[in-house]
């Protein structure tokens, strides 16, 4: 089983800055972040069922590379997707220390495996901006877009193309 952390007290360090908040608001959109590979990443919220450090993932025979396998989430079977792989990175050596996001898609749970979960952050949609040309190809196929904060970008996951397993690689 896995155990579930709590995220209902995030706080964000420059939520003045940018645009940024930590409450719902006129033209705010709030998102859960992550780290992959020193990358911060953005999924809205309201496509996030659980935040949890997944343990006993059993593996699933003949799956794709990015399958990492399966674990048991208050009795219904969730599928681990390795987001670097699925990123076209190196698979993480210590995968103990690995984070969960667990996703709905189509009925069916997902839990993305990160390196490090963030916070929950409000974001304005005038930072949005397209995918920038220099981004990876690979990251562009599963970004919906991006927003420049004040030290870093954040790259807007697109969940439905993310999990789409059929997709190159």
């Amino acid at each position: 089983m896995s155990e579930s952390l709590a995220t209902t007290e995030s706080t964000v360090a420059a939520a003045d800055s940018q645009n940024q908040a930590t409450h719902q608001g006129e033209n705010l959109e709030d998102y859960v972040t992550f780290k992959v590979e020193g990358q911060l990443f953005g999924i809205p919220v309201l496509r996030v069922q659980d935040i949890l450090k997944p343990d006993r993932i059993a593996p699933v025979p003949l799956a794709p590379r990015e399958v990492k396998g399966s674990i048991n989430l208050r009795g219904r079977i969730v599928t681990v997707i390795d987001v670097r792989i699925r990123l076209g990175l190196e698979p993480r050596d210590d995968i103990d220390e690995s984070m969960g996001v667990t996703v709905e898609q189509d009925n069916d749970l997902y839990t993305l495996l990160v390196d490090k979960i963030g916070d929950v952050i409000g974001l304005s949609r005038d930072c949005y901006e397209k995918n920038p040309g220099t981004l990876d190809p690979l990251w562009r196929e599963f970004s919906n877009g991006v927003f420049r904060l004040d030290e870093e970008l954040m790259v807007v996951l697109d969940i439905d193309r993310l999990l789409d397993l059929n997709s190159k690689t």
